[in-house]
């Protein structure tokens, strides 16, 4: 995969992810809002109801209590009667339409019953008439002149329509009771205001209070307080539509109401998104490694192509040179060829053998036995094996073997390889006369060794990939130098084997210091 195809795939991936989060968001907004619209409208419903339900309440006891006057008789002071006449002639038909709209008021005088003030009540019995008639006339004056009175008798008796309490006498008595004893106890308000709420499934704590213009009545419960999210109604509104009371009401614990719903569909949402947060995170991971990954296995080919075919060059060329006809009859020339096409041969095997070290390691085969090992003893054995390539390089090797606790439980072939690879490099990946230092030393239940080389050191860059599988370091020509990245990986999944720890210190220029800690035996 390109650089650019990846860069691209990343970047989609992303935009996708961020507008995922974006809608997820989005949704569980519009959630709580739809919540909140929902609660608003039936809340101020819940209330218009309640509201309206206390007038009806009340008016319903001001009938009761004027009809039960009614049956029992009241004596009547006065009466009076109004009239409307509308009198429309039709001279060509001879007719006179007359429409007649009266009402017979009557004056009660009654016991109090509606605990006001008075010693007693004065109520108004309304009657209403309505009469529309049609009269046939032979002559004008036959009505010009007479009276009202005159005019009804000729006409005939008033037709009485049925008795009809208006609400305006209920309203002027109702208006004289203060609202303490129109609404009740405040104990009894709020039970029912809560009835009226739970109809609309809210059932949470509530406040409210009775205002009388601007100022709160003594109906109020006991913790009360104005804020921008109060419902409020008026009450006991007149004929004419007008109120001087206004009910409120407000909830302590909207918004962990409104919350409560949206937190299940909130929680749910963030797992998934943070899995899919996970997820993507890996993936990106992944194939950022496939391509490093992919990368190191071209490099890894590149240089062991290379590394093959120098010493495949130089062994047919050391065996052209053998079966020349002057140097086979040279000794010295033909064991000296000899040599050097076994250690090219032996070169190409030991970078065989590591791949398939590494190899089995990640496959978990290679078997790994474990014995009681005394470590200095295995540093010594190490030496012997690089001791002819220190001395081709006319380089020494000093030990300061001070461990007192050096024995471990450990698999010699493949410590001793371990060693091996690190001292090994340490003569490779030296620009002069190489001098190593091995030392040993304990630290608590551990024993620390050191490996220390005046090589060409490593950067920051590099000691941060070096264990990897397949890594080399990118600069110079180091083609002439044998490795590819292969020795330290094997070392480090060694250590880890051992369940102990592997560490460097470098710096370019200055060298390398390699630490190795195994746990001592006690």
């Amino acid at each position: 995969m390109s650089k650019r195809t990846l860069i691209l795939l990343i970047t989609l991936m992303s935009i996708s992810l961020i507008g995922i989060i974006i809608i997820q968001g989005f949704f569980i907004v519009e959630i709580y809002r739809d919540a909140e619209r929902k609660f608003n409208n039936d809340s101020s419903i819940a209330l218009s109801e309640g509201v309206e339900w206390l007038e009806k309440r009340e008016f319903r006891r001001y009938v009761v209590k004027f009809r039960d006057l009614i049956s029992s008789g009241g004596a009547i002071d006065t009466t009076a009667i109004n009239s409307l006449y509308i009198i429309k002639e039709d001279s060509d038909n001879n007719e006179v339409m007359m429409y007649r709209n009266a009402s017979i008021e009557e004056n009660l005088k009654v016991p109090q019953f509606w605990n006001v003030l008075d010693d007693s009540l004065s109520l108004k019995r309304v009657s209403s008439e309505r009469e529309t008639k049609v009269l046939k006339i032979q002559k004008e004056k036959e009505y010009s002149g007479i009276s009202s009175e005159q005019f009804l008798s000729k006409i005939g008796e008033i037709s009485k329509s049925k008795e009809i309490l208006f609400e305006t006498a209920y309203h002027d008595l109702a208006k004289r009771n203060p609202i303490e004893r129109r609404i009740g106890n405040v104990k009894s308000l709020s039970s029912f205001l809560k009835y009226r709420f739970k109809r609309f499934n809210i059932d949470i704590p509530f406040e409210f209070a009775i205002f009388n213009a601007d100022s709160i009545t003594r109906v109020k419960s006991e913790n009360f307080v104005l804020d921008k999210n109060t419902f409020e109604s008026a009450l006991f509104t007149d004929e004419n539509d007008e109120s001087g009371y206004l009910i409120k009401v407000n909830f302590p614990k909207r918004t962990p109401f409104l919350v409560a719903p949206v937190i299940s569909v909130a929680v749910v949402s963030i797992i998934f998104t943070f899995i899919i947060i996970i997820v993507y995170i890996y993936t990106v991971l992944i194939l950022l490694r496939q391509r490093q990954i992919s990368q190191i296995k071209t490099d890894f080919i590149n240089n062991m192509t290379h590394e093959f075919k120098t010493p495949i060059a130089t062994i047919n060329l050391a065996l052209d040179s053998i079966i020349n006809p002057k140097t086979i009859k040279d000794q010295s020339l033909v064991k000296k060829y000899l040599g050097m096409i076994k250690d090219e041969n032996k070169r190409m095997y030991d970078q065989v053998e590591n791949v398939l070290r590494i190899s089995q390691l990640e496959k978990r085969e290679l078997n790994i036995k474990k014995t009681t090992l005394d470590l200095n003893e295995l540093i010594k054995i190490a030496v012997s094996h690089v001791q002819l390539l220190l001395e081709n390089k006319n380089g020494s090797i000093h030990l300061n073997l001070n461990a007192v606790k050096s024995e471990i439980q450990g698999n010699e072939t493949h410590l001793v390889n371990v060693m091996v690879n690190i001292i090994d490099n340490a003569i490779k990946y030296c620009d002069k006369i190489p001098e190593i230092q091995v030392s040993t030393e304990n630290v608590a239940d551990k024993i620390v060794l050191k490996i220390t080389d005046n090589g060409i050191g490593m950067s920051k860059k590099v000691q941060n990939k070096i264990f990897e599988k397949f890594y080399r370091e990118q600069t110079g020509d180091l083609h002439n130098i044998k490795g590819h990245g292969l020795g330290l990986a094997y070392v480090k999944k060694i250590i880890d084997y051992h369940n102990g720890k592997i560490a460097l210190e470098s710096a370019l220029n200055k060298g390398t210091v390699f630490s190795i800690e195994l746990f001592a035996n006690k």
